[in-house]
């Protein structure tokens, strides 16, 4: 019987290496105990080959587990059937030769059965010596390895039959088991099919460390491009992978790699801004200085001259001139704290934090009135707590300046109106003019810059609409919860 084609029916083993699915790596912190691992410092091309491998390993084990189990089982069933057909054999001579003489009949049955597999036969005379020559003993060149042997070797059988002819025993016919034909056989099948599996797990170990290169390629690309955002350049992109999953995480990558590149240079373009409004606001206080206090104190001081020398003259001095002179004088002072209070104003309103956030608004507006005869300023403030704190104030009473100056300023409007409010914790603001808004061709100067940056540095949202016959600016801050208790109606001067 061929044993190899019968094991591999009855073991039904496939010996195929399966690839199991790899669970998604999970992050672990750089300082915790995954520094104690081994493969912590491994890639991840290592890891997976390493997986791989360990589940090759552990299918190894398991397949020769069930091939040595299934092979002790085959290997005794195969000697004993062997060897109850050999007692067959034995007896079926004996009784087809009760014509022949005695030692004709045990050379016979000794040349008959001194080839067999499986099983050796001893014929033995009536004196218990052994009929021909003795059978060679094992061979000392087998190709099993003792360990595999004794894996396998079921325990060695003998049988002892009687050789009678008419009722007179002849001799005996031993018969002993000889596992080791069977494990041969099963030993050359088992290395075959362990070196095909070896070359093809060596096969594919290879193809799986070439393709997990090109896949994770993608992924090392993106980690330079990383390092390139990390050190400012934001003009990297990413060349989308054919991987569907990494080229939706290029994408991404190139989307936030060009917005932070906008925002750079938005941020470039701001601080560029902002390096000249210092210089630019002392450049205005100055000129103002120049053009109002420069005359205004020259003045006063001709007016002081001549009522100097009215004084020192020999006559009685003229009290009608001196009259003229001083009403001279405190309309120069009068005119002098009006500039005095604006240019005080600008820098910082001095009502903020003292007076009602909506009073201040109506002193703002009333104020462009009386800067701006024949144009409307109307501002509806109802609703609006006492103050939402220096920030938030210092936003609002910032953003309705500087909308309602860009208003008349740049849009020639003769009617801006203004209007807050608070309604579910956000504060609502929205300034509307009947101009012709701000020309497509105007620069977003300081102004609009820094009344976005103001409000969204409150995590509040700013928008201007230039689409209908003025423009309309929309600001929403949110304002602490606990405000909403000091909602009370503020007076309107």
């Amino acid at each position: 019987m061929d044993f190899a084609g019968a094991v591999a029916m009855r073991l039904g083993v496939d010996t195929r290496p399966t690839l199991l699915p790899i669970p998604e790596a999970t992050s672990a912190p750089t300082g915790g105990r995954a520094r104690n691992w081994p493969w912590a410092g491994w890639s991840t091309r290592a890891r997976l080959i390493a997986v791989v491998l360990f589940i090759d390993a552990l299918a190894a084990l398991i397949s020769c587990g069930v091939i040595v189990l299934n092979a002790r089982t085959a290997v005794r069933v195969e000697t004993r059937a062997s060897l109850a057909t050999v007692e067959s054999l034995v007896a079926d001579t004996i009784r087809l030769s009760d014509a022949a003489a005695p030692d004709t009949l045990l050379q016979t049955l000794d040349l008959r059965f001194k080839v067999l597999r499986h099983v050796r036969v001893a014929v033995l005379d009536a004196d218990g010596d052994q009929v021909g020559t003795p059978m060679p003993p094992p061979r000392s060149d087998r190709e099993a390895p003792r360990w595999f042997a004794e894996l396998i070797m079921p325990p060695i059988e003998r049988h002892t039959l009687p050789i009678a002819v008419n009722g007179r025993t002849l001799g005996t016919a031993q018969i002993t088991t000889q596992p080791m034909d069977e494990i041969e056989e099963i030993w050359g099948y088992a290395r075959a099919l362990s070196m095909t599996t070896l070359a093809i797990n060596a096969a594919m170990l290879i193809a799986l460390y070439l393709a997990l290169g090109r896949i994770l390629a993608p992924l090392q690309r993106l980690g330079a491009g990383l390092t390139q955002l990390e050190h400012h350049d934001y003009t990297v992109r990413l060349e989308p992978p054919g991987a569907r999953e990494l080229a939706v995480i290029a994408e991404r990558f190139n989307k936030v790699a060009e917005a932070l590149g906008e925002v750079r240079a938005a941020n470039g373009r701001l601080n560029r801004q902002l390096l000249t409004a210092q210089d630019d606001e002392r450049r205005r206080t100055a000129l103002e200085l120049h053009d109002e206090f420069g005359p205004c104190l020259f003045a006063l001081e001709a007016n002081a001259a001549s009522i100097a020398r009215i004084a020192s003259g020999p006559a009685e001095p003229n009290r009608e001139k001196l009259a003229a002179r001083a009403a001279e004088i405190g309309a120069i002072v009068g005119q002098v704290q009006i500039v005095n209070r604006e240019l005080l104003n600008r820098l910082r309103p001095h009502g903020l934090g003292q007076a009602p956030l909506a009073t201040c608004l109506d002193l703002l507006l009333r104020g462009f009135g009386q800067r701006h005869p024949g144009k409307g300023f109307i501002g509806r403030f109802d609703g609006l707590a006492r103050g939402y704190g220096d920030l938030v104030d210092l936003t609002v009473f910032r953003c309705v300046q500087e909308s309602v100056t860009n208003a008349v300023r740049h849009g020639g409007a003769t009617r801006v109106e203004a209007e807050a409010s608070e309604a579910g914790g956000t504060l609502h603001v929205t300034i509307t003019d009947n101009g012709s808004g701000i020309p497509a061709q105007h620069r977003t100067g300081l102004g609009l810059s820094g009344m976005r940056e103001r409000v969204e540095a409150l995590g509040g949202t700013f928008t201007l609409d230039n689409a209908g016959p003025g423009a309309i600016v929309r600001i929403t801050i949110p304002v602490p919860p606990e405000r909403g208790d000091e909602n009370n109606d503020a007076p309107s001067a």
